[in-house]
């Protein structure tokens, strides 16, 4: 486990904020220097503290705002080429009841409800409990 001081912290957090902003401002909010700024980057990157720089979509304008959480319980692995799906946007592995928790976005309930009817006759899946989103009130990436 890589530990982390407060240098590194100050800037994994202006690079949540936008990733995309050069060294120069990221040093300039963090009262660092630009060249501490970019090695401190590049360890963080070598290191896989930061794994890949992305985007945060707007999921509203997109009309992928329909999101559904779904718990799934399995007797065997669901294949590999089922997470590929384009609706699936994340799955854990949980404790309890269900093994696995999937979080899907939707542009309609028409897909939403052929997603679900595939998934349900998969031969590995004994049951499925689904809840469907209603307010963001907060998601990071």
């Amino acid at each position: 486990m890589t530990k982390l001081d407060q240098k590194d912290e100050k800037i994994i957090n202006q690079l949540k904020i936008n990733s995309r902003q050069s060294v120069r401002d990221i040093a300039k909010k963090t009262k660092l220097r630009p060249s501490t700024v970019h090695t401190r980057i590049q360890k963080l990157i070598k290191n896989e503290v930061i794994d890949k720089f992305t985007i945060n979509l707007n999921n509203k304008k997109l009309g992928n705002n329909f999101v559904v959480f779904i718990l799934v319980k399995t007797t065997k692995n669901i294949p590999n080429s089922f997470f590929e799906n384009q609706y699936v946007k994340e799955v854990f592995g949980v404790t309890g009841q269900y093994d696995l928790l999937f979080k899907c976005r939707f542009k309609s309930i028409e897909e939403f409800n052929d997603f679900v009817l595939e998934l349900r006759n998969m031969p590995s899946v004994i049951e499925t409990h689904t809840m469907v989103g209603t307010i963001n009130l907060k998601e990071e990436i």
